[in-house]
């Protein structure tokens, strides 16, 4: 159960770095929805910048999913010793 536990922080972490990093890339094209260097949706950065904040969060969660898990392997462990 705590493999499972510590894999689910884990994807959350990769997928939330994902994210971010997307959206960070929507920002560095100033926003814009389509390919690099088009004008569609030029200048909305609203969306992005919540997003990333909305990812870090998600970052910020899962890796306190991690730390849990770990802390109460290293416990069962002390535990079994």
């Amino acid at each position: 159960m705590i493999n499972n536990t510590l894999a689910i922080g884990i994807q959350g972490v990769q997928g939330g770095m994902m994210g971010m990093e997307n959206a960070a890339r929507q920002i560095a094209r100033g926003g814009a929805d389509g390919p690099q260097g088009s004008v569609e949706g030029a200048g909305n950065l609203a969306e992005p910048m919540i997003d990333l904040q909305l990812y870090e969060r998600s970052v910020q969660a899962s890796a306190q999913v991690v730390k849990t898990a770990d802390e109460t392997l290293g416990t069962l462990l002390d535990l079994r010793a």
